[in-house]
């Protein structure tokens, strides 16, 4: 695991301070040492966090004769048989990591060397005989990567901050980008919230050269193809079958190692399938909230005890929001998902025992896990309703108002009102959607509307709800986060989280194989009336305590709404209707007033909604506008020269 970036510049020269600049900023992500390549018009540098071959394997990594180079952030798990493979043609290796099979792979696949991988990566190859930089990206976006291009000059990074410190590249807000992060909470790619910056999307290769770039998907789960025809407690067992052999695989490490516990079905299955495969102790982190609503530390226990594991716990008080300027630096954009806040926290409880750990990031998006695929569902059973009734259901729910808190009755039926007259797609965007068109048309000013060009971050869900070819409206779902809320929330706030204090987080779920195999399961297997997880459940059956499998979801929320009454009641009031940020000319004030009185009455719960414009607030403060700092160049540096 580490931090990663360069620059190449096809006509000119590249200045090495910049680089040493680019690294310096994601020192957290790799403090064991950093690792820079010079050659003409080329640098590439590495932070690393060592874990495999912690001696031998310090990047960038080249071939034999150092005509290939390499910089990688990830693991890949299927390493040695990769090196096994490479060996037996011919290839020799200087190291014992799991870095150097890139190089040789590259050799003989070209590009279609992602194929072969197994793992969470994303990674950047310089091929100087073909003058030409080669990058690409796991499959579902476990590792991020950043890119900029100017002229005949380019850049990447794992963090956009380290492209920042190149002034070449301004610090200029993308308006469109921001007006789909109000939509959302995050920026989807391919754009980012920087003009100039774009995501490489998931399962995506890049290749870069003086004369332009080619980029392309090389992935996708099929939805369509299912086995309708296998029992399902084959199916069940050969699901556990999966999830064993994918944790397995992402036990390999020379540091300690263990498992963030939230007492959900997910990270406990993790927790079983490591019990199976590890002699000691499995090591097990939790976080929980003094709100009994909010707070699962029971439940874990139940698992720590069952699988007598080394357990850790830490309790979030309302004052952790004190750390939300941190998590704008960290994120490097506005990033809305409150439960960035207990994430860092457990990450930094983790760091102080572990350099690994893996947790169930996943199971939901594979087998319909969330609450809003129950709702959506069952609204879709409501399309034979007349026309007519459906267009005039949300003016007959308007006077109940949206209650007090997101997962209240009044607000689910608003919600489910609102969304009758819909297709299905755009039903789900909704539901998706902290300020729909609606709201984001009442907050903006006229001049912000009109600079973010229309832009409709509705349709990048709609869009991927489309590309489904599933006949199952529980499928599309998936598909949809798959390739959205996965890669853009999640995904994100677990990469940072974790890396901020230097601690690699591995996902079993995450598991190409294991999500291809979920995707051929029946969606009726999945979720069935109310029930979601259903073969999930089945494979855990006898492998979990009954009261974790069985009890209802509770997901890894935070309790804004109440802190927003009452501890930081007048945090948002503070930093929102500050002239500071009322001059940013972004939104009219009166709709922010309006929230901030409503959420207080308990009349409606706007906590995600303001939490969104808080973290924009402090991404323009923390980041937009922080002088460009000047780090020195620390820790241990292998540099090496091109040829």
């Amino acid at each position: 695991m580490c931090g990663i970036a360069g620059k190449v510049d096809f006509a000119g020269v590249v200045d090495e301070e910049v680089l040493h600049r680019m690294c310096s900023v994601m020192e957290h992500r790799g403090p064991d040492s950093r690792g820079v390549y010079l050659a003409d018009g080329v640098g590439l540098g590495v932070q690393r966090l060592a874990i495999i071959d912690v001696a031998g394997g310090d990047q960038p990594i080249a071939n034999e004769d150092g005509t290939v180079v390499v910089v990688m952030n990830g693991e890949i798990y299927n390493y040695l048989e990769l090196r096994h493979d490479l060996e037996l043609r011919g290839h020799t290796f200087s190291t014992r990591s799991d870095t150097e099979v890139l190089v040789h792979l590259y050799e003989i696949h070209g590009d279609r060397m992602v194929d072969h991988l197994r793992g969470m990566f994303a990674f950047a190859i310089w091929d100087a005989s073909k003058r030409l930089l080669f990058c690409a990206r796991d499959r579902v976006g476990k590792k991020p990567l950043f890119w900029a291009r100017s002229g005949s000059t380019v850049w990447f990074a794992s963090e956009v901050r380290a492209l920042l410190e190149d002034p070449a590249i301004p610090r200029e807000p993308d308006l469109a980008a921001i007006s789909a992060y109000l939509t959302v909470g995050y920026v989807p790619h391919p754009t980012s919230a920087f003009r100039d910056v774009r995501k490489l999307p998931p399962a995506s290769t890049l290749t870069l050269t003086g004369a332009g770039e080619l980029l392309g998907p090389y992935w996708s789960l099929d939805y369509e193809r299912k086995l309708e025809d296998v029992p399902q407690t084959e199916l069940a067992e050969r699901l556990w079958e999966e999830i064993r052999e994918a944790t397995r695989i992402r036990l390999m490490s020379e540091v300690p190692l263990g498992a963030l516990l939230s007492g959900g079905i997910d990270s406990s299955a993790v927790v079983a399938a490591m019990a199976e495969h590890t002699t000691g102790r499995v090591k097990t982190f939790s976080i929980g909230f003094p709100d009994a609503a909010f707070n699962e530390l029971r439940y874990a226990r139940l698992i720590a005890d069952r699988f007598d594991t080394d357990h850790h716990e830490f309790v979030v008080e309302p004052k952790a929001v004190e750390i939300a300027p941190r998590l704008a630096v960290h994120y490097g954009e506005p990033f809305a998902d409150a439960s960035a806040i207990p994430s860092f926290y457990v990450a930094e409880l983790t760091s102080r025992h572990v350099t690994v750990v893996l947790n169930g990031d996943g199971g939901d998006e594979s087998f319909a896990g969330y609450n809003r695929y129950k709702s959506n569902h069952l609204a879709a059973r409501l399309n034979w309703l007349p026309r007519p009734l459906q267009r005039a259901a949300p003016a007959v729910v308007r006077p109940l108002g949206e209650g007090p808190h997101g997962n209240s009755t009044r607000t689910r039926v608003a919600r489910l009102a609102r969304s009758l007259a819909m297709t299905s797609a755009e039903r789900y965007a909704m539901w998706m959607s902290s300020y729909d068109e609606i709201r984001r048309r009442s907050l903006m000013t006229p001049e912000f509307a009109a600079a973010a060009d229309g832009a409709r971050a509705e349709e990048v869900l709609t869009a991927a709800w489309d590309r489904c070819r599933s006949p199952a409206i529980v499928d599309h779902m998936l598909a949809t986060d798959v390739q959205t809320y996965l890669p853009g929330d999640l995904l994100v706030k677990m990469d940072i989280a974790t890396m901020a204090y230097s601690v690699e987080a591995r996902s079993p779920l995450l598991d190409h194989r294991v999500m291809e195999f979920a995707s051929s399961i029946p969606a009726g297997l999945k979720l069935r009336g109310l029930q979601g997880k259903v073969i999930l459940r089945d494979a855990l059956r006898g492998r979990l305590p009954d009261e974790v499998l069985d009890r209802p979801k509770m997901g890894f929320a935070v309790p804004l709404a109440r802190w927003f009454r009452e501890d930081l009641r007048s945090l948002p009031e503070d930093v929102l209707l500050d002239p500071v940020s009322t001059r940013r000319g972004y939104f009219r004030r009166e709709p922010i007033e309006r929230m901030i009185a409503e959420h207080r009455a308990g009349r409606a719960d706007h906590s995600a909604r303001l939490w969104n414009l808080l973290q924009l607030e402090l991404w323009h403060q923390e980041v937009l506008e922080a002088p460009r700092p000047k780090p020195a160049v620390r820790g241990r540096v292998a540099q090496t020269r091109g040829h």
